[in-house]
């Protein structure tokens, strides 16, 4: 069956803040393993609801994985520009890691940005480390844009990201 990408639902949110917490952690994204004050918001589903549209991928009832898109204005928007949407925390869980599901959720985004009046562009952040999603970004059209690269804490830099729409 095929993945259907859908806005999460409260019954979602324990489910898909694990899978969060989980593909973040056994990827080595949390510098301080389960001590990492970070694994509270990854987790935090609930949180990010409230703030923006939270989307998960599933498959036969399953989910298998999840994004937040942040829609102009809204809180969860780390570096978009008033005429941008930008999207965060992608994550898909270990077991259906290479079946398409975290690019069936990075074109929801881009189908929500473009649905979006006044959207030119989405724009990401990610971590160096992060390279199976870099190349889901290149594959859909993404360009990288350093002058656009920060840190939200010492010592970690984050790489942007960015789709003209």
């Amino acid at each position: 069956m095929d993945i259907v990408i859908r806005t999460a639902v409260p019954d979602d949110y324990a489910e898909l803040g694990e899978i969060t917490a989980r593909a973040y952690l056994a990827d080595g994204h949390l510098d301080f393993g389960e001590d990492d004050g970070y694994l509270h918001v990854l987790r935090d589903v609930a949180g990010r609801a409230a703030e923006a549209e939270v989307l998960v991928a599933e498959r036969d009832g399953r989910v298998l994985g999840g994004v937040t898109f942040a829609p102009p204005g809204s809180p969860l928007a780390d570096i978009a520009g008033p005429d941008e949407a930008e999207f965060r925390m992608l994550a898909v869980a270990h077991d259906a890691r290479g079946q398409g599901v975290g690019e069936a959720l990075v074109r929801a985004c881009v189908e929500r940005a473009r649905a979006t009046e006044g959207v030119t562009g989405l724009v990401l952040s990610t971590q160096h480390s992060m390279a199976g999603a870099h190349r889901i970004y290149a594959r859909l059209g993404f360009v990288r844009t350093p002058e656009r690269d920060w840190s939200p804490v010492k010592d970690l830099e984050l790489l942007t990201y960015r789709l003209k729409l």
